[in-house]
């Protein structure tokens, strides 16, 4: 017996009170609510945010956006990635709401609690929506995985866990070495 769901507009998602101190996702429709970050979530965030800023900043490629940050993938899919980066000639997408459209890059920090919505459901629907480049930052395996759009699908770029420096795309020429991400 099939069952019959609301599907929520990107319009009825923004006309939500914001008074609860929840996050929230519209992924396909379906209101998803988000777990509220651990301390070890948040080091991670901050230190990719710190090293992707100065980063972009040093060599004028554009901004990067940190969570919470809305981006209008579609009409039915409003998403709140961890790390957001426009490249220049995106940055247009801006708009007074949340980031409209398609960025170069989204980057999640994935959980046990998120892991699933992350590697398949998100996955695909970033795909589906043309962002180049996903990240994903896995806390427990304390590594991160870069992915590249080819052909509406994705495909794993690069991986990289450790001290052993990485550069992953879209910033071929910027080396780091995963491990310090976990670090204070």
């Amino acid at each position: 017996m099939a069952t019959n769901r609301a599907v929520l507009t990107a319009e009825e998602f923004f006309a939500m009170p914001e008074d609860d101190d929840q996050l929230y996702e519209l992924l396909d429709g379906e209101l998803m609510m988000r777990p509220t970050p651990v301390p070890l979530h948040q080091r991670i965030v901050g230190n990719l945010f710190m090293l992707l800023r100065a980063y972009v900043r040093e060599h004028g490629l554009g901004e990067v956006f940190l969570s919470p940050i809305a981006v209008v993938l579609s009409e039915t899919s409003v998403v709140v990635p961890d790390l957001v980066y426009l490249a220049g000639d995106r940055a247009a997408l801006v708009t007074a709401r949340a980031i409209e459209g398609a960025p170069t890059l989204l980057i999640e920090v994935s959980s046990p609690s998120t892991r699933h919505l992350d590697r398949r459901r998100k996955l695909e629907l970033y795909a589906r929506h043309g962002v180049p480049y996903y990240w994903m930052v896995e806390t427990d395996e304390r590594a991160i995985e870069a992915y590249e759009l080819a052909d509406g699908a994705y495909r794993l770029a690069r991986r990289g866990a450790g001290d052993a420096p990485v550069s992953l795309p879209p910033f071929g020429d910027l080396a780091f070495a995963p491990e310090a991400l976990w670090r204070p």
